[in-house]
């Protein structure tokens, strides 16, 4: 069974979910003076107990909870199971309430991708939204790094736009981490603690809120995020609801702890350790940023919604896609030094495979479906980039995004580039 994490959490903005390529660079030099300190402390290391083998890997029920967790890329039929009995809940809470089926309205997703601070255009759109009159409640949410922190908040709606607000506009870096000293870069595992960030998630998420996400869970409505397995090079896709709803008083800490695994940025940030047994014998998992192999998700592409679309007859979906930064990483005149181009050419990767990721979700949707609509930070927003989590920065980016969900939104129904 899993038990608590050990590990030291993330933080929201990062070069693997998508951020600014300002934000990303800022990053970058942080993982640079990890590479030097490598160098320089001989490879010294934090001891671990032993990686979970693959062969065991599914022999793990965190909390002994059903459907608590799956890997992205795992055995289809658990992933229809899970949506068999999701949309299970959500038609008998219908017919409690006398709703007809003809008055059903279409099942809207909501996948919400990293960025760190560029994560403030999210929130504000959101909010925005709900300012509108016409936000949906959404009956699955999917967060990625800054989305996996903003995603509880989306989940439960309109009532927790204030705080969505206030994480994004009353936040500095301060919150979020504070510098190791140069001795704990050379013997530890990261080049920041963020220590902060655990007492901003644990702030937010009480177990008033816990209870919410479990109610909203037994309604038949997912919130789903994802951390990397490092060991495993594999996407972990983590039911935040099932586990809110688990009697165990290790739940909450474990959700905390997913929050915090799914931005914590290899090298700059440390990565959460989860205790782990199996057959009577510890080992140990190692989670990071969930952008280290997606940056948004909306759902398993080898789950195909049609094959579940006979309980639900005659019935639409739509996905609104909500990508925290712009497309392309911004042009920049490169150094000719060896620290300078690799960080460049990783900043330039993982802005394409974000462009992927949103292809890949397209492809998908047109598959089964389903309705697509993305949003993004468009060239028309220029204001200077000055530093990770500055106040300022953040609280223009939230009104963009708010004056954007205000007036309705212009979705793209293509990604980037793409033309039928």
């Amino acid at each position: 069974m899993l038990c608590v994490a050990k590990g030291m959490g993330p933080g929201r903005f990062d070069a693997g979910s998508g951020g600014t390529p300002v934000a990303v660079g800022r990053l970058l030099c942080a993982v640079q003076a990890i590479l030097l300190a490598m160098l320089l402390s001989a490879c010294a290391t934090i001891d671990r107990l032993p990686a979970v083998p693959l062969a065991l890997a599914s022999e793990i029920k965190p909390l002994d909870i059903p459907y608590a967790r799956f890997y992205a890329d795992g055995d289809p039929a658990v992933f229809r199971a899970l949506a068999v009995e999701t949309i299970a809940k959500a038609k008998a809470r219908r017919e409690a309430a006398g709703i007809k089926p003809d008055k059903v309205p279409p099942t809207a997703f909501l996948a919400i991708s990293g960025g760190g601070d560029d994560g403030a255009f999210g929130a504000g759109l959101l909010v925005g939204w709900t300012a509108r009159g016409d936000r949906p409640q959404f009956a699955v949410v999917t967060g990625i790094s800054t989305g996996a922190l903003s995603a509880p908040f989306a989940f439960l709606g309109p009532d927790y736009d204030d705080e969505l607000k206030q994480v994004y506009t009353e936040t500095s870096a301060d919150d979020i981490f504070s510098k190791e000293p140069i001795l704990g870069i050379l013997s530890g595992d990261a080049a920041l603690d963020t220590t902060p960030l655990k007492r901003l998630i644990s702030k937010f998420l009480d177990e008033t809120m816990i209870r919410r996400i479990a109610e909203e869970h037994d309604k038949g409505r997912l919130l789903l995020i994802a951390t990397t397995n490092l060991d495993q090079a594999r996407s972990i896709i983590w039911n935040i609801g099932a586990i809110a709803k688990s009697p165990d008083p290790r739940a909450r800490e474990l959700i905390i702890e997913v929050l915090r695994a799914s931005a914590s940025i290899p090298g700059a940030f440390p990565p959460v350790m989860l205790d782990v047994t199996v057959d009577g014998k510890r080992y140990e998992e190692m989670h990071v940023d969930g952008g280290a192999m997606s940056q948004v998700f909306l759902y398993p592409p080898s789950l195909r919604l049609k094959t579940v679309d006979r309980l639900r007859p005659n019935h639409k979906d739509i996905a609104f896609i909500i990508r925290n930064g712009r497309l392309f990483r911004a042009e920049t005149s490169v150094k000719r030094q060896t620290l300078a181009i690799a960080g460049q050419a990783l900043s330039t990767m993982t802005a394409s495979a974000g462009m992927n990721d949103l292809y890949r979700i397209y492809l998908t949707a047109q598959r089964d479906g389903v309705d697509y609509n993305l949003a993004y930070l468009e060239d028309e927003f220029t204001v200077p980039y000055k530093g990770p989590f500055d106040r300022g920065y953040m609280n223009t980016l939230f009104d963009y995004g708010y004056r954007k969900g205000l007036a309705g939104y212009a979705w793209k129904k293509l990604p980037p580039g793409y033309e039928k």
